[in-house]
């Protein structure tokens, strides 16, 4: 008992720390979460002005502060709320001699730095691949995701508009890539988070991209808009394109779907309009049972 409290106040405290010192400039430049989400949010939203795919969207778009605000609670004010969690798995990993040696399956240890990167990026995508899948398939999962597929007008900041939910089950099998291979060193895992945050603002910006024939490799605006997609064909539901960084994954596993390139298409589920507009009330919605858009 007292190493689960200890547990929780060391890593909620640490976690507060952590967050302060970004704010304050106290970690390197390149390791700076807070101010690497900011530039690479002006630096989206200035393409998304600059080379609109919409044009009649307005620059300060439906729920484009709302969107805002999500992208800071996700990535640091729920970071301090959720830490002890991850602190209480690793104390019940232990307690049954489950550790990074234990599962390990590939050790990267005498591996270059790009090639470990390289790994853990795709590893991690694909996971988180399969987890948005679950999201969309799972009936008690997608009562949480709708909060992400509630946008209607779709621009950068929608990329971390998601229920605070979602990271219970994303985070610890992303944890999990890091523990079965072996020698990947945590903090240079920037890298691929600077790399990740770019391409999801992007794939929600208000841009026409597709990457000519990486799009095949690269998730895009184009493919990603038809995830949101309101309405699909039969046989398409319960959800497309689940691609997070990499498009791949959909086309191996034949889950692509791009018609036409439609900017206009309508964005959402069924029954949208029964779903709260506020953050607080899309907060407990998910809790509340309701099966609407399913």
């Amino acid at each position: 008992m007292n190493k689960a409290i200890d547990a929780f106040l060391n890593s909620t405290t640490g976690t507060a720390n952590w967050v302060w010192n970004l704010i304050t400039f106290q970690v390197p430049w390149y390791q700076n979460y807070f101010y690497g989400l900011i530039v690479i949010s002006l630096i989206v939203w200035g393409l998304e002005l600059l080379f609109p795919w919409r044009r009649n969207q307005k620059a300060i778009r439906k729920d484009f502060w709302l969107d805002g605000f999500y992208m800071f609670f996700n990535f640091f004010i729920f970071a301090i709320a959720i830490s002890w969690f991850y602190s209480l798995l690793e104390l019940v990993f232990g307690s049954f001699g489950l550790g990074m040696e234990s599962i390990r399956v590939l050790d990267m240890s005498s591996w270059p730095q790009w090639a470990q990167l390289l790994v853990f990026f795709i590893l991690s995508d694909l996971v988180q691949w399969f987890t948005h899948v679950l999201l969309h398939r799972v009936p008690a999962f997608w009562r949480f995701h709708q909060v992400h597929h509630s946008v209607e007008e779709m621009g950068f900041a929608a990329h971390l508009r998601y229920h605070w939910m979602e990271n219970l089950l994303y985070k610890p099998l992303k944890t999990l890539v890091v523990m079965l291979i072996g020698g990947f060193e945590p903090q240079q895992a920037y890298i691929v988070h600077f790399i990740a945050i770019s391409i999801g603002h992007l794939n929600h910006a208000n841009i026409a991209l597709t990457y000519g024939p990486l799009k095949y490799i690269i998730n895009n605006p184009v493919m990603h808009l038809w995830h949101h997609a309101r309405a699909l064909p039969k046989g398409q539901m319960p959800g497309v394109n689940f691609g997070i960084s990499l498009s791949l994954w959909d086309y191996i596993f034949r889950t692509n779907y791009i018609p036409k390139e439609d900017p206009d298409i309508p964005l959402g589920f069924r029954e949208l309009e029964k779903f709260p507009k506020s953050f607080w009330k899309q907060l407990v919605f998910g809790f509340r049972g309701e099966r609407i858009g399913f």
